[in-house]
């Protein structure tokens, strides 16, 4: 059973839903060639999908386009259903980083076909995860800068402040859809600069203030 790990605690909590969001951002939007959309686009990872700090990310051999995706990452600590926008953070046990990674040549496929595209988004590794700091660290999760690094150089650097739907809004809307428990975990949309990952890659992902990342690529 996968877990996700409050920092400087003992409290650790078994992974449920990891639910997502698409296109929340407006250049990464653009760079894609992608609609605005009305809502929030939702898909979800299995907790099988998760892997921590120092881990080894395994492309599948039925793609040869994996894109990184680096996000905050929120873990839900509390039982919420249809919860308004004003009590939303409350929900929240912490905040950290994720690498969501998506198969780009197998979501075009299928996409283009009409067809679900949970292979591109929830094989093994597709989940890279840091441990979570204490929600109550964060002042602002709408003030947060999201890095990430292939070997060495810059790829992605962007803020929190840049989401079309923000953290509160998210929660809100995911909770009147999804029941919300403790241990589930919203990935929140990632900023411009995506690329590709290949064999021998080192990525480190890093939100100052909630979380670093460090993983391979085999």
């Amino acid at each position: 059973m996968k877990t996700a790990r409050i920092v400087g605690s003992d409290t650790a909590y078994p992974i449920g839903k990891i639910l997502c969001i698409g296109r929340n951002y407006a250049e990464h939007i653009r760079e894609l060639g992608n609609e605005t959309p009305d809502a929030p686009v939702i898909f979800s990872k299995p907790a099988s999908s998760v892997i921590g700090d120092g881990g080894t990310i395994v492309i599948p051999p039925y793609s040869s386009d994996c894109h990184h995706e680096a996000e905050l990452a929120l873990l839900v600590g509390r039982k919420g259903k249809d919860v308004p926008k004003e009590e939303a953070l409350a929900l929240l046990a912490g905040y950290g980083v994720a690498i969501d990674l998506t198969l780009r040549d197998v979501q075009a496929e299928l996409k283009k076909k009409g067809l679900p595209w949970d292979i591109a988004k929830g094989f093994d590794t597709a989940c890279p995860l840091s441990e979570f700091v204490p929600a109550e660290r964060i002042a602002d999760p709408q003030d947060l800068r999201i890095r990430l690094a292939v070997n060495g150089a810059l790829r992605q650097d962007g803020s929190t402040s840049l989401m079309i739907h923000p953290v509160r809004e998210l929660i809100s809307y995911l909770s009147g859809i999804f029941t919300l428990e403790p241990g589930d975990v919203i990935l929140t949309g990632t900023p411009a600069g995506v690329g590709p990952l290949v064999s021998g890659d080192t990525v480190e992902a890093e939100i100052p203030g909630a979380g670093s990342l460090r993983v391979s690529v085999k």
